[in-house]
């Protein structure tokens, strides 16, 4: 299995959006993406603006056909105006 981690930081007053878009595009990924077994947004409880998402996916394939889905894309053209900072990604094996 695969596992990603992705930091983000928002701009101040813009949790209730983002959360919104989140919201909607894990609902996507849990009717579209069978390979997709976990998909967590966590929010700090220091600092509101930053967020981590914990994903888990069956294999390359799983996270591949992800980046590449409609509604993932069309989520990032509307999360992307809410972010203060490019995301930090990174992966990981599952063990």
């Amino acid at each position: 299995m695969i596992a990603v981690i992705a930091e983000l930081t928002i701009q101040e007053g813009k949790g209730a959006d983002f959360e919104s878009v989140f919201a909607d595009l894990a609902a996507q990924i849990a009717l579209h993406e069978p390979g997709n077994k976990q998909y967590q947004l966590v929010r700090s409880k220091a600092e509101p603006t930053s967020y981590r998402i914990f994903e888990l996916y069956d294999d390359a394939a799983a996270l591949e056909l992800h980046g590449k889905s409609e509604h993932f894309r069309a989520a990032g053209q509307r999360l992307a105006p809410l972010l203060a900072a490019a995301p930090k990604i990174d992966y990981f094996e599952a063990v």
